[in-house]
């Protein structure tokens, strides 16, 4: 008996993974800085093992070179790496009205680790995007991220010239619509800041020996956390809108 076909098999196997295993390293929720290494490995080879005869027909011939192999291999993780990369940068829209809340509200030196991000940030930014990637899952959204997966061998074919430029626009698009987001999830908080100081600044000026800004600090928190508790499941409808946009740029939706 033959295996002739085993170099091709293992070689079309690991062109999938690699696609397969950069996005999931990026996309939210498996990519958290909690989750295991081994776990996220072992979910991108059972993913990997279950796309892989749905794709088949669409991966290119075995290269005769082996340049021509590590360049099909590279082209593969860039691909996967950019669709993830896409997709990621749409929670950019929490950390930016996150943190524009946090700044309205005074507890902008209020900081901890978040976890989606691997990085310190406003405590409103990280409740925020902790709460997003819940919700993601809740809402089933991560099948649309796997599917995304799939369609992105109809969009980007191995063996192809890689669309940089379409990339590139894509990322600054989705930035632009991101800030724009942020913006409109944080707006209820940029007018009450803006009425807020505006009065306080008034009575300063009519009562300059007291430290007004000192007395209506406490104030200026409470009013912020009762907006917040108010506005928290509208801003994150509008975010899970935004998120499903994103993805579905890349299903053909």
């Amino acid at each position: 008996m033959t295996l002739s076909f085993l170099p091709d098999l293992t070689y079309a196997f690991f062109l999938v993974f690699g696609r397969v295993g950069a996005m999931l390293m990026i996309l939210p929720g498996i990519s958290q800085s909690g989750v295991p290494q081994r776990v996220r490995i072992i979910f991108a080879l059972t993913v990997t093992v279950v796309l892989y005869p749905i794709v088949a027909t669409s991966l290119p011939v075995l290269p005769e070179t082996m340049a021509g192999m590590i360049w099909l291999l590279i082209s593969e993780i860039l691909v996967g790496a950019a669709i993830g990369l896409v997709i990621r940068l749409s929670m950019s829209a929490l950390q930016v009205a996150g943190t524009a809340i946090a700044f309205q509200t005074g507890l902008a030196f209020a900081q901890n680790v978040d976890p989606t991000q691997g990085t310190q940030s406003a405590i409103f930014a990280t409740f925020m995007s902790v709460t997003a990637v819940t919700l993601i899952f809740v809402t089933d959204l991560h099948y649309l991220m796997i599917s995304a997966i799939r369609e992105s061998y109809i969009l980007f074919q191995p063996g192809q010239v890689l669309p940089v430029s379409d990339f590139s626009q894509t990322a600054v698009s989705t930035v632009a619509r991101s800030f724009a987001v942020a913006i409109q999830i944080a707006a209820p908080f940029l007018a009450f800041g803006l009425i807020f100081y505006a009065g306080v600044g008034v009575l300063s000026r009519l009562m300059p020996q007291v430290q007004i800004f000192f007395v209506v600090m406490p104030l200026n928190i409470w009013i912020g956390f009762v907006l917040f508790a108010l506005l928290f499941g509208a801003g994150m409808t509008l975010f899970l809108e935004h998120f499903e946009s994103i993805v579905r740029m890349f299903t053909g939706g």
